[in-house]
């Protein structure tokens, strides 16, 4: 029996889907039938389609609630329905703790925690009143389930949001489903930024045990798993889309020979 991920005739909304990770589930769903709407403050520099169609851009700030509101409700008219919000929009610089101003910090919490769950409940609204309901999918990061130097806000932020996600599926059960995607390094277009050139790239996606970054199109074939009626019976899980995870440092400090068995 083949594993249908058929979501003709769904549609679905991507945070901050006009550029990397976003892009990349974007055109996942696309790819899937789904009917796509992409919102992020700025337009993307070109339309994101995939197959011959093409995602739909909508401006939203998505730390103002009646805007968080409006969107999804009129997306939800302009189709008829609303079946999957991935609330993927946020980001942080790196910053150390003691070089900023607590209000900075909070800035980063609002973004990648507040937003989220503004935007979740808005869809909640649409999505409960729904025979089929809906499906809410947070993008998480390995940074909220390990220490973050230089990214702390984002990192708690993060840890927050799968917390919330699990509190949402219970309440939310059994007509809207929640779960949340833990992601470890994704090659984008901002990769430069972080990692350097493509033997700096390299380099860090060698301390990945599948020995290389993640692509956005692997993100977004995960949350297609997730809205499909194949994850039907998963809800408050917290899928680890990393690689691996990270080899603990511990075993390339360590100097002890281990003995052969003979």
């Amino acid at each position: 029996m083949s594993l249908n991920l058929d979501l003709t005739g769904r549609v679905a909304v991507v945070t901050g889907g006009t550029r990397g990770v976003g892009a990349g589930i974007a055109r996942a769903f696309l790819q899937a039938g789904a009917a796509v709407v992409v919102c992020a403050r700025r337009p993307p520099d070109a339309p994101i389609a995939a197959d011959g169609r093409t995602a739909r851009f909508r401006p939203v700030d998505l730390r103002e609630p009646d805007d968080a509101r409006e969107l999804l409700q009129a997306v939800a008219a302009e189709h008829g329905r609303l079946d999957c919000l991935v609330n993927n929009a946020g980001g942080t610089p790196y910053r150390l703790l003691g070089e900023t101003t607590a209000e900075r910090h909070a800035r980063v919490v609002e973004l990648n925690l507040v937003a989220p769950m503004t935007a979740s409940l808005a869809a909640y609204e649409v999505m409960r009143g729904q025979p089929d309901g809906g499906s809410v999918i947070m993008i998480g990061s390995v940074s909220g389930t390990r220490p973050s130097p230089g990214t702390a806000a984002y990192g708690a932020a993060k840890a927050g949001l799968d917390n919330l996600a699990r509190s949402m599926a219970v309440e939310w059960a059994p007509h809207v489903r929640v779960n949340t995607l833990v992601l470890g390094m994704v090659r984008t277009e901002l990769s430069a930024l972080h990692y350097g050139d493509e033997d700096g790239i390299a380099a860090v996606g060698a301390t990945v045990p599948l020995g290389r970054l993640a692509e956005p199109a692997e993100i977004g074939d995960a949350c297609v798993f997730l809205a499909s009626g194949r994850a039907g019976y998963v809800s408050g899980a917290s899928l680890l889309v990393h690689g691996g995870g990270e080899r603990p440092a511990f075993l390339d400090a360590a100097t002890v020979n281990h003995p052969k068995e003979s």
